[in-house]
């Protein structure tokens, strides 16, 4: 089966989804100068059921087109905090913020909140997983769906640099970052932190309650192992930080995961391109990992060799 095969059936795996042609709207509600960037407040409607909140940043200094990442908030059971994480870091993440490093770098970038989160908390996570399952469809499924017509979205503003797209996130943000690059080509690097989680080892080590309702996709493991959804990145640059003691990430996953990707990057002629970081510490980005992300984006993205 060829990756675009994969793709077509990955995306039916995840479940009944709105229309992928239907227009995309965008409403801009403010514009301010927020901790040393330009933060637009955003409201979206991607999907045709509710409107989504975003965050979109840019740098203070030039017009652009700027290389654009998309950032993907965790969940840490904090459903009030959602598209925030992006301009004020969650106490598992380092300082200064994800915005602040990223505009830094010379990108622009942008944070929607997840369905359950924040200003679309008015719906439990068990109330969408129940609602959801009952109509055919898969809340991970409609997460990642948002994100992908988010991309569509950004990739016709004027300000952003289609062809340079990365994304980044922490837990439930990692699994979202490796997952729509697997289904979006257009995504060129991925960075994911304390979200190298194995299915089947997870399984095999009763590490199914370490995560939310969210992400779980029925039928999933019947078409497709973790490290197949994978492969589909490769060959493009992808950096992966997981702390050693982390339990929501079992260690053992993470090697296995590690050796099939170093097989497949090495197969496809770019073994460079993949790269595990395993340091200290448990569920959190230490100053290890953000000593390592913000070189490898500007690596890759802002700086890649030809441009």
């Amino acid at each position: 089966m060829r990756d675009t095969e994969r793709r077509s059936k990955l995306w039916e795996v995840l479940g009944e989804l709105p229309p992928f042609e239907r227009t995309i709207s965008a409403q801009r509600l403010k514009q301010e100068t927020f901790d040393g960037v330009v933060l637009e407040t955003l409201l979206l409607d991607l999907n045709g059921l509710e409107l989504v909140p975003a965050y979109f940043a840019k740098p203070v200094e030039g017009e652009g087109p700027f290389p654009l990442i998309v950032f993907n908030h965790s969940h840490g059971g904090n459903y009030g905090n959602g598209r925030k994480e992006m301009i004020r870091s969650s106490a598992y993440l380092q300082e200064p913020s994800f915005a602040k490093v990223l505009t830094g770098l010379g990108c622009a970038v942008c944070s929607i909140d997840m369905w359950a989160f924040n200003e679309r908390s008015g719906r439990t996570e068990g109330e969408l997983v129940k609602e959801m399952l009952w109509n055919g469809r898969s809340l991970w499924g409609m997460m990642i769906y948002d994100n992908h017509r988010l991309i569509d979205y950004l990739c016709t503003r004027e300000d952003v640099d289609a062809s340079r797209i990365g994304t980044i996130g922490m837990s439930m943000g990692g699994l979202m970052s490796w997952w729509l690059a697997a289904l979006d080509e257009r995504i060129s690097v991925v960075v994911d932190l304390c979200g190298q989680v194995d299915a089947e080892t997870l399984i095999a080590r009763r590490g199914l309650e370490h995560h939310g309702f969210y992400y779980y996709v029925p039928g999933l493991l019947k078409h497709f192992t973790t490290l197949e959804i994978q492969m589909l990145i490769a060959p493009r640059p992808r950096l992966s930080l997981v702390g050693r003691n982390d339990r929501l990430c079992p260690f053992e996953g993470v090697q296995r995961l590690d050796q099939g990707l170093r097989e497949a990057y090495a197969a496809a002629g770019q073994p460079n391109h993949w790269q595990t970081v395993i340091t200290g510490g448990g569920h959190m980005e230490t100053a290890e990992m953000r000593a390592v992300w913000p070189e490898f984006i500007a690596e890759h993205l802002v700086r890649p060799a030809g441009l």
